[in-house]
């Protein structure tokens, strides 16, 4: 499990060997990604039941004979693939206590995280058995094909709603009836947002300390800019800004909704309901765009961001082929947090800047899901397991283990563990005092499954990549954007 920040700053002399350890775990995790993904590439078009296909996916429990999800006491669980290997043994632990207590064997099994919820829904589609549990960071997507389909989980949730942050709860009732207020068909389990992460040492190389990077927003990004010219004898290759411009990214659009809201775009109304139509939302689109494209227009941004999936800004950011980058969790500092020199004397987490009318800028927040399915076989027991799974204690212990990458989905569970606000600890505190000041906002799918479609589709990212390869203007892509976004609402099931 991992430590506290303080705790790990007191055995320095074990820390080599640490590194060392850990350096040879990571590579051995990479190894079982790289098998994993080549199987999942072999298996991605058959319509068998994902819990066998998953099994065979799995992590450290794909061993484990398939033919028990045809058990009566046999819990079927797909799960997502941690980006850390401490993630995978973290819920396995979990599952293990439960079997343990429940009685109940589980078949868990890991898929790499875009594949998850898309198969589950193919093999849904084709009348195949469903997982009991599926929890998927993008099962929040295709929100309007799960209409219908998720059994309610009031009984979960309703007992400790009242330690649930709003955003979460909103989220969680998102896939039910207008009507049914009180009602939920999500567990949250987490909840993350989007900072800045970037490297203090090159500040100090170009003279500066992190008291110095400023708060207002356009001399903010001017900062980063002028470090490059700063710094470009000493590393020419080296760029400032590692934003994506592409498609597979969907860092892409978590950016790029930061930016609509920093210039006071609201897409939809409180009640759901599209404003595309306003001109002053177009022209903040518009605004917004040519904000984004002007990094990689000037040479502020790597030419290959056009082509980077999710992990690739992670990648060039810790390969220091740039200065900073925003990213939606905290990944970038999980991936170092076994070497205490770049963890707490060379790595630097910020907050966005103010908005550029100087007011402050709510962070957006990512709430991951569970979901149960109405067809599932076991479904009082797949809501055992998940109201096992978000006992405080049992959570809690759950997201430390995976080196705080995510936080509690609860205030209370944040405040009542001095690991979320360790001052000693210069990220995970940074981003939490963000999240318990109030300083987040729900991504659009909580107001309504149909911006889900947006999100899945990643239609920021499909006009961020058009202005960038095929030099169109940002007049264009806009009402390309709002053309698909309009059609996706009109097909949306979900009306507001």
């Amino acid at each position: 499990m991992a430590t506290t920040a303080s705790a790990e700053t007191q055995s320095l002399p074990n820390k080599k060997q640490t590194f060392q350890k850990s350096v040879i775990k990571r590579l051995a995790y990479v190894a079982v990604l790289c098998l994993t993904a080549l199987i999942v590439f072999a298996c991605s078009f058959s319509a068998t039941d994902p819990a066998t296909t998953g099994a065979q996916n799995s992590g450290a429990r794909g061993a484990k004979d398939t033919t028990t999800k045809a058990s009566a006491k046999s819990l079927i669980v797909l799960w997502d693939k941690g980006y850390v290997i401490e993630e995978d043994e973290a819920i396995e632990q979990v599952v293990s206590d439960w079997e343990a207590q429940s009685g109940f064997s589980v078949n868990l099994s890991f898929y790499n995280s875009g594949e998850t919820a898309p198969r589950t829904l193919r093999a849904s589609k084709a009348g195949d058995l469903a997982p009991d549990v599926l929890f998927a960071a993008k099962s929040v997507y295709p929100v309007s094909d799960w209409g219908g389909k998720l059994a309610d989980v009031t009984d979960v949730v309703a007992p400790l709603a009242n330690r649930y942050s709003p955003n979460a709860l909103q989220v969680a009732k998102v896939y039910g009836s207008k009507t049914a207020k009180n009602r939920y068909y999500a567990v949250p389990l987490d909840q993350s947002t989007t900072h800045i992460y970037y490297w203090k040492d090159l500040l100090t190389e170009a003279g500066y300390q992190p008291a110095d990077i400023p708060t207002d927003w356009d001399e903010f990004w001017a900062f980063w800019k002028m470090l490059q010219f700063r710094l470009s004898d000493r590393y020419p290759n080296m760029r400032s800004i590692g934003l994506p411009y592409s498609v597979p990214a969907y860092d892409t659009y978590h950016v790029f909704e930061q930016a609509l809201v920093a210039y006071g775009v609201e897409l939809l109304d409180e009640r759901g309901r599209l404003q595309l139509n306003q001109p002053e939302v177009k022209a903040g689109i518009v605004r917004s765009l040519n904000w984004y494209l002007q990094f990689y227009k000037e040479g502020y941004v790597p030419t290959s961001a056009v082509n980077w999936l999710d992990p690739d800004n992670n990648r060039n950011f810790l390969d220091r082929n740039v200065m900073m980058t925003p990213n939606p969790t905290l990944s970038i500092p999980a991936a170092v947090r076994n070497d205490p020199g770049i963890y707490f004397n060379k790595l630097g987490t910020v907050d966005f800047p103010n908005k550029p009318n100087g007011q402050p800028l709510p962070h957006l927040v990512d709430i991951r899901q569970a979901i149960v399915f109405k067809e599932a076989p076991h479904q009082q027991a797949a809501k055992d397991f998940l109201a096992y799974l978000i006992q405080p204690d049992v959570l809690n212990a759950f997201l430390k283990a995976s080196y705080g990458r995510y936080m509690p989905p609860s205030i209370s569970e944040i405040e009542a563990d001095s690991f979320w606000q360790d001052p000693a600890d210069p990220h995970i505190s940074t981003v939490v005092k963000t999240v318990i000041a109030g300083q987040t906002h729900p991504f659009y799918n909580a107001l309504n499954p149909a911006y889900g479609m947006v999100m899945e589709e990643n239609v920021w990212g499909q006009a961020i990549h058009a202005m960038a390869v095929e030099g169109i203007s940002a007049e264009a892509a806009a009402e390309r954007a709002i053309a698909q976004i309009k059609s996706i609402f009109r097909e949306a099931s979900w009306k507001p």
